[in-house]
């Protein structure tokens, strides 16, 4: 059974666990989804399954991405989640999900709930996050999460913006606490 990791009004979020390989790969393979993110569809639903088998940030690093479910209907809505890069030695957020799903606020209550355990359980100081500059949506929840924007960068050869909030932020400002 995937690990349960935490919960906020609508949604629990958890542990990825191979037999989510089918929704890994249908995510993937709608363009739009993949527009802002770099990522290519994965080939096959069994190379989605490999990818979820191979997937090590819960065991090197205590955290990771995490499936997004719906409290009421048990759908799976995306994934939302916090992953250690530790060739930049940060922590940074992440989100992707359904488009069906987009627009009712979902990656913004996910994205929250993240940075809080980040702080609270995790005891991260500092958790950035990055987008597409065209990207606007996922722009716009990095900040309704209390981001704020650094400097502009590369993103995967596009205009990239790269956002930070530090524990002493979260503590002091955060509008959803």
């Amino acid at each position: 059974m995937p690990k349960f990791i935490f919960q906020t009004e609508r949604l629990y979020l958890r542990e990825f666990h191979p037999d989510d390989a089918f929704f890994f790969y249908t995510l993937n393979e709608d363009p739009e989804v993949l527009k802002y993110t770099g990522d290519a569809p994965f080939s096959s639903l069994q190379d989605a399954r490999l990818f979820l088998e191979g997937y090590d940030q819960y065991q090197k690093y205590g955290l990771g991405r995490w499936a997004v479910i719906d409290k009421t209907s048990e759908e799976y809505l995306g994934w939302c989640g916090l992953k250690y890069s530790p060739e930049l030695n940060e922590t940074d957020l992440g989100f992707r999900f359904f488009r069906k799903y987009w627009g009712r606020g979902y990656a913004t209550e996910a994205a929250q709930a993240c940075i809080q355990h980040g702080f609270e359980q995790l005891q991260l100081e500092i958790i950035v996050g990055r987008a597409m500059s065209a990207n606007i949506a996922s722009v716009k929840v990095l900040e309704k999460a209390g981001m704020k924007f650094q400097r502009t960068m590369n993103f995967d050869g596009h205009d990239g913006v790269y956002y930070q909030i530090t524990k002493k932020a979260y503590a002091t400002s955060i509008p959803f606490r």
